[in-house]
């Protein structure tokens, strides 16, 4: 069975390559980063304060609060910060938010354990595997039935996070990911209305996946079937062909971990090609928004149900995560602004009627890139202007992935903005978790976080 073999691996891991432990610091980092930017924008206040009310005994932090709570009630809190700006990573085959679900449980279960850095780094990698390699079996497949694939893998890469770091054997683990398998789901329907669901969707995964393992170590049973059927998650919640057996194949030898990429903007991945391409014909040919006429985008077949719903208003969107899964509005903000940033998405910014106006000027066709995840695809786009001249822009694919990674100065950057700290205190931060490995807990990396959160409110009082 698939889940055995995936715990077996999992449970036995003691070492990985250096270019694997290097990525999976990276992308920690670049978690932290997102988490404190969503606790200066205030936009995961409601899992916060639902965390501190489940309560339970001191276990594991809050992101930058230094408040202690239980290990799945600090994940819940950490997981929908992690994710709230839609601003952390992806990883393109599975388009699933990896750092989301890893970071909350590696750290609440490792802050509860005393694990030491290195163990948690590990279970990081783990986590890294599983989420990526679940939904990249099914590539699409869960997004098509209507689902977030980043809660229907995370709550196996919870759960075997926890079971690693709680010494679980083999078969409470493969236990656990098969009591994990029924708390996997997480509806689209956000995407038409002002519904803030998405953001609490890492959350919940990550709680879930926790309480899962708890259950199992507990002496709970799950489906060794959970993902090779009959019944499996697959049959239950992919509208595509699956192929459960890729999530063990090469394991130890193909490592996902390193194939995430860094989101180096606030917007859904899936348009991050088009955006790409907005600015390489920006960069070439100097325009403005009055200079528009109409703008034309080459568009994944994978990616347009989800960036080019037309079920919705895609020139009005009905909040700023609306805003995020417009295609046509996050193009036209792009060229009116000559650039996007959080502040992009901020709600008076997406009541802007000369971004309406010119959003709906933004066309589209859907076109496949054979063999190519939609999250990898290239983007091409020709912008007419007004003066009856086209200018074209394309990229090989989304910048911040692939063979297109950000640079550690890039990256910083990114952390920088998001936490609203100085370069050097960012830098120190940075220097905390690329040594993680070599830190006896996670008390140096929590105790840094909750100081540049600390730093971020006195400089704005």
């Amino acid at each position: 069975m698939i889940a055995r073999e995936l715990a077996g691996w999992a449970l036995g891991l003691t070492e990985v390559p250096e270019p694997v432990s290097a990525a999976a610091t990276r992308h920690l980092l670049d978690g932290f980063g997102t988490a404190l930017g969503a606790l200066r924008a205030g936009t995961a206040d409601p899992a916060i304060e639902v965390a501190r009310g489940l309560g339970g005994p001191a276990e594991a932090a809050v992101l930058g609060t230094g408040e202690t709570l239980s290990a799945p009630a600090a994940a819940l809190a950490n997981g929908t910060l992690v994710h709230a700006l839609d601003f952390d990573d992806t990883h393109a085959g599975g388009l699933v938010h990896a750092t989301a679900v890893v970071l909350p449980a590696a750290f609440a279960v490792g802050q509860q354990t005393g694990a030491s850095g290195r163990e948690i780094l590990l279970a990081a990698v783990v986590g890294y595997e599983t989420a990526c390699r679940v939904a990249a079996a099914a590539p699409h497949g869960f997004h098509a039935r209507g689902l977030h694939a980043t809660m229907v893998a995370g709550v196996f890469s919870s759960a075997l996070i926890t079971a690693r770091l709680l010494g679980l054997d083999a078969e409470r683990a493969a236990n656990a990911l098969g009591i994990a398998g029924s708390q996997a789901g997480g509806l689209l329907a956000f995407l038409g209305t002002g519904a803030s669901t998405k953001q609490l969707h890492p959350g919940f995964a990550s709680q879930s996946g926790i309480i899962a393992t708890r259950l199992a170590a507990a002496g709970a049973t799950g489906p060794e079937t959970v993902f090779d059927g009959p019944h499996s998650v697959f049959d239950a919640l992919s509208a595509n062909p699956a192929d459960p057996a890729s999530i063990v194949a090469g394991l130890g030898e193909r490592w996902e971990t390193t194939r995430i990429g860094i989101k180096p903007y606030a917007a859904c991945q899936l348009s991050h090609a088009t955006i790409g391409a907005v600015l390489d014909a920006m960069k070439h040919h100097p325009f403005g928004p009055e200079d528009v006429a109409s703008v034309h985008a080459v568009v994944h077949p994978d990616s347009a149900p989800v960036v080019c719903d037309t079920s919705r208003d895609l020139t009005r969107p009905a909040s700023p995560y609306a805003a995020k899964f417009s295609l046509p509005w996050t193009v036209a903000a792009l060229i009116t602004d000559r650039g996007l940033t959080l502040e992009t998405f901020a709600p008076d910014s997406i009541a802007r009627p000369e971004v309406t106006r010119l959003a709906a000027r933004v066309r589209w066709e859907v076109a496949g890139s054979p063999g190519v995840a939609a999250a990898d695809a290239p983007g091409r786009v020709t912008i007419t202007l007004t003066d009856g001249r086209e200018v074209t822009g394309s990229v090989p694919r989304s910048e911040g992935g692939g063979d297109r990674p950000l640079s550690r100065a890039s990256l910083l950057a990114k952390f920088k903005g998001n936490a609203g700290v100085p370069a050097a205190e960012a830098e120190a931060f940075a220097r905390t978790v690329e040594t993680l490995a070599a830190q006896p807990d996670a008390a140096a990396v929590m105790r840094a976080a909750a100081g540049l959160a600390q730093i971020n409110r006195q400089e704005n009082e």
